[in-house]
């Protein structure tokens, strides 16, 4: 009888760069949004943060998904690892993503660049009904009315292919980018 592997889904930094050396790693990159009375986008959430290079960047919300973790946990997770504890994210039993976005370390394979390593992304759009904090290394959370975040997608700011994911999610929600 074959054992199955029941540690931890969190690896050390060694362990992590082999991974990201051998196989695509999982992710989730997530929109946040408000939402009116008729469930209608008012507002999108995004992050601000400092790259390893000193440049400020506008991002979504996105992070690894663990070992033996659940696609819905670990949007979860990540929402409340970036912005808080009362962010209150309303997050559907099944979540379906609305797009599936492939990282590569060499630019220009994808629209969706990671130099760390080769991913695969399920970015969702989630409705936040709470208090936002920007936590850990988010410096701040800018909420953008989706004309404003159509017009920011498409700059300098939004690296790494995250202003493609966003246009994505405004053309997924209705919205002319």
């Amino acid at each position: 009888m074959q054992e199955i592997e029941t540690r931890s889904g969190w690896l050390t930094r060694e362990q992590l760069r082999d991974a990201r050396e051998r196989l695509p790693i999982l992710y989730v990159n997530l929109v946040p949004v408000r939402v009116d009375e008729r469930s209608q986008v008012t507002q999108i959430g995004l992050l601000l943060r400092a790259s390893e290079t000193g440049e400020i960047q506008r991002e979504l919300v996105s992070g690894r998904v663990l070992y033996h973790e659940r696609l819905r946990d670990a949007v979860l997770r990540h929402i409340e690892r970036d912005l808080g504890p009362m962010a209150l994210p309303q997050v559907p039993i099944a979540p379906q993503p609305f797009a599936v976005a492939e990282y590569f370390p060499t630019p220009g394979v994808t629209p969706f660049h990671d130099p760390r390593q080769h991913a695969v992304a399920l970015a969702y759009v989630v409705v936040l009904m709470g208090d936002c904090q920007p936590q850990g290394n988010a410096l701040d959370l800018a909420w953008l009315t989706p004309a404003e975040a159509s017009e920011l997608a498409t700059t300098p700011e939004m690296v790494g292919g995250h202003g493609v994911l966003l246009r994505q999610a405004l053309a997924h929600l209705g919205h002319p980018i």
